[in-house]
């Protein structure tokens, strides 16, 4: 493939915006970073990225994002990434008011269809929003980028440019659960109930709990992103989504990321790709009476605090959807579940106080708290009895300091 000339498309100081994850349009990525030098100083925004080039990104590139997943870790390791600390929820209006940027977007996409128009295929999340507000729309057509449904297409002629490809879809391979993940899986799993509708992320541990869940009955998803681990249950008959209060029947996610044998299956899921107005819209999210939402965590502080951004003084995760799905879940939905392992590094993830205050999840926001020692169940618990019931369930060899510290707090 001939690389596109972006220089006759992008301008000195504009804003450019590309997908993420397997969706993210690699071949014109690498062509921005290579023909920065020539087009001048620009801004971009992206998310979750699998693309190791951006570990060399050039100086004339001033990268933003709502967190560091991904190879973007190491961009925020070198200085170069800023975060934007919002709500997954708040990115289309973010685009919207051109806080984020919209001069450029870089978009794959499928082939057109009998329709004429080209899918988002399983990528619409934020820039199913974002195309609509943007001036220079350039796409990859990806021949092995699937057609799905639920976000409306884009005609070719709507394409300022575009480049044929037909290369594999950047991926996740599976990790294997350990014993900890399985541990903190099994709790989980009697937190739910059948016809509950789950949110969970991408992980070993989520990829447990939802292999945990293989008893269950009519369950329903509704989430950010979809994995390998959502298709086994549908395949097993748990995840029919009969009960869901809307989307009956239908799986509705932003995105997906996984194995190869995930994206070959996408075509007999019951799936709706929408976009991040829709998955993450509190509107929406409070129609779902049934809502679990499980997010993961870095550190919970004794009062139920949850930090999911940083550690050891490094930018490691992001807002992203936890605070919306969490938030919801805890209010108008079924219960909102923080699950994690007691420890990372040989150190408590239970902590006196979150790591440079940094609250991700407000502790009104938090039902229950899981790790591999059992559940601390904090939906109506007095401030007076958090503490002790979350450090039950740290690791026993810190728990004494914990104890120790809360008594000192309270004496």
């Amino acid at each position: 493939m001939t690389p596109l000339d972006l220089r006759r498309h992008v301008r000195e100081g504009d804003g450019v915006w590309w997908g993420q994850a397997g969706a993210e349009a690699t071949p014109l990525v690498d062509a921005l970073i290579d023909q920065a030098g020539d087009i001048g100083p620009m801004w971009a925004f992206t998310g979750l990225s699998l693309n190791r080039r951006l570990r060399e990104l050039p100086p004339e590139v001033h990268l933003v994002s709502y967190g560091a997943m991904g190879e973007l870790r190491s961009v925020a390791a070198q200085g170069r990434l800023d975060i934007v600390p919002t709500h997954y929820s708040v990115l289309p209006r973010l685009f919207a008011e051109r806080t984020l940027p919209t001069d450029v977007g870089l978009v794959q996409l499928s082939p057109p269809g009998h329709d004429g128009l080209c899918s988002f295929g399983f990528g619409p999340d934020y820039a199913g929003d974002a195309v609509r507000h943007t001036r220079v729309l350039i796409g990859e057509i990806n021949a092995r980028m699937p057609r799905t449904v639920g976000t409306p297409g884009i005609a070719l002629e709507d394409l300022t440019a575009y480049v044929e490809t037909d290369r594999a879809l950047p991926g996740l391979p599976e990790r294997a659960p350990d014993e900890v993940d399985q541990a903190i899986a099994a709790h989980v799993a009697g937190l739910v109930e059948d016809g509950d509708t789950v949110q969970i992320g991408v992980g070993s541990l989520p990829t447990a709990i939802l292999d945990g869940l293989t008893d269950h009955a009519d369950l329903g998803f509704h989430g950010g992103m979809i994995t390998d681990a959502v298709v086994r249950l549908v395949r097993r008959g748990v995840l029919t989504g009969r009960r869901k209060e809307i989307d009956a029947g239908r799986i509705v996610t932003g995105s997906a990321v996984g194995t190869p044998g995930l994206y070959d299956a996408l075509a007999e899921l019951p799936v709706d790709f929408r976009p991040a107005s829709y998955t993450h819209n509190p509107r929406v999210l409070g129609r779902l009476g049934r809502l679990v939402a499980i997010n993961s965590a870095l550190a919970v502080d004794l009062a139920g605090q949850v930090g999911a951004e940083v550690s050891g003084g490094r930018y490691l995760g992001g807002v992203g959807g936890q605070a919306d799905f969490s938030g919801a879940a805890a209010r108008t939905g079924a219960l909102s579940v923080i699950a994690l392992r007691s420890t990372a590094g040989g150190r408590s993830t239970v902590v006196p106080a979150l790591p440079e205050a940094v609250v991700t999840t407000t502790r009104a926001d938090v039902d229950a708290i899981v790790t591999e020692h059992g559940i601390a169940m904090l939906r109506g618990c007095p401030l007076a009895q958090r503490g002790q019931r979350i450090a039950a369930v740290a690791a026993p060899e810190h728990r004494d300091e914990l104890l120790r510290g809360l008594h000192d707090a309270t004496a």
